[in-house]
């Protein structure tokens, strides 16, 4: 496995091709180029293969939250996810918060995670 901190060859068609393998959407190309320009991207490839990417939202100082963490379904439990965490805790300046769906709360707590804050969301439109 072959995992890249900052990964600038992260583009668009790639990540929506990856994503759509997890989250099934209609993603825009130029809006995710855009998204994708303003997160630090922790990729992991099998091959040159995307697996795995977790995406960091920073002020640098104050705040980070972790965007998402997706591991391709059939690269789950091997330890990439794990490693991609590992990877964000080595490589951001701040304290990362972040969401997490029930089903994987067992996974962060198990790499470390403390469950903190309560999340609320505010819907467009």
């Amino acid at each position: 496995m072959d995992y890249k901190v900052d990964d600038k060859n992260l583009d668009a068609s790639m990540f929506i091709s990856f994503v759509n393998q997890v989250w099934q959407g209609d993603y825009d190309m130029e809006q995710t180029r855009q998204a994708l320009s303003k997160t630090l991207n922790i990729t992991a490839y099998d091959n040159k293969k995307l697996v795995g990417c977790l995406r960091i939202l920073s002020d640098g100082y104050y705040f980070g939250t972790i965007t998402e963490l997706l591991v391709l379904p059939q690269y789950q439990k091997q330890g990439i996810g794990s490693k991609l965490l590992q990877l964000a805790k080595d490589n951001t300046p701040t304290m990362l918060y972040f969401g997490s769906q029930p089903e994987a709360e067992k996974f962060y707590e198990k790499n470390g995670c403390q469950k903190s804050l309560q999340s609320y969301m505010i819907n467009k439109g």
